[in-house]
């Protein structure tokens, strides 16, 4: 394991960032005021996700939160009471949250509070993994806001109408339990257990052609913007990271390594 500056750029003073070979493991860093962002931390996070997008050498991210009580408990309200800016880059809260054209998959280690833009950075995440512990809501009404760094249009997405708004519209707070029920949670995990829970999907995934994963992702979230079923089909086949699976020669390796009996040799991504 390594722990990385931002590429050339100055030390990280937010976050924390790991690599394990192709993952990369990125820690939120604010225990003091669990965990929340302000525009200091989004730039920070901004930077972290450009580079991991831009290395073909990773593969798979893992957000979590330092501490025992918060994943990310959304804006830092004392920094903006203070008169700090409230400026986001253009991938969004926490770097991810209007980061559409990120192939790579990442999976949310939820250890505790995920609310408000915590809340949207989880649903801007492929996978959620979350600690028996965790509690997950989007409150913004409750204090005259809206989620609309995601949170409203991904909940909608992700477990349908009736049960988002039910959420949306009272700001009611969901048990990791009730999310996996709901359907966006994956997995709820001992206390604890939530990171290491997150690196098993990891390995996992990690197990597979990173061309596939990342066709895979592409046509998934692709597909949600085509206006059926068939024309999602066939619309898929001139995605570019479809098209980059088949000319890298992974579909034939793949077969081939499970005819000889040995691991595949995958190109990189």
């Amino acid at each position: 394991m390594r722990s990385i500056g931002v590429s050339s750029r100055s030390a990280l003073t937010f976050c924390r960032v790991e690599h394990e070979g192709p993952l990369m493991v990125v820690t939120l860093n604010r225990p003091e005021v669990l965990n929340a962002l302000h525009a200091p931390a989004h730039a920070e996070l901004a930077a972290v996700f450009d580079d991991f997008a831009a290395d073909p050498a990773q593969g798979v991210a893992i957000v979590t939160g330092a501490g025992e009580r918060a994943f990310c408990v959304g804006n830092d309200l004392k920094h903006l009471a203070g008169g700090g800016s409230n400026e986001r880059p253009a991938s969004g809260f926490g770097g991810l949250t209007f980061r559409f054209d990120l192939d790579k998959p990442i999976i949310a280690a939820v250890n505790g509070l995920a609310l408000g833009g915590g809340f949207e950075i989880a649903l801007a995440c492929d996978l959620i993994v979350a600690s028996s512990s965790a509690e997950f809501a989007l409150p913004e009404p409750r204090v005259g806001l809206a989620a609309l760094a995601g949170g409203v249009q991904r909940l909608v997405r992700q477990i349908g109408s009736k049960q988002a708004l039910g959420m949306l519209l009272t700001g009611r707070r969901v048990s990791a339990d009730e999310g996996r029920v709901l359907g966006f949670v994956n997995e709820v995990t001992a206390p604890g257990d939530t990171l290491s829970a997150a690196r098993r999907w990891a390995e996992r995934i990690l197990e597979c052609s990173p061309h596939s994963i990342r066709a895979t992702k592409q046509a998934a979230a692709r597909g949600l913007d085509e206006p059926s079923l068939p024309a999602a089909m066939r619309a898929q086949f001139d995605y570019p990271a479809v098209k980059a699976l088949f000319a890298s020669g992974d579909a034939i390796e793949g077969p081939l390594a499970f005819a000889q009996k040995r691991p595949p040799r995958w190109k990189a991504g």
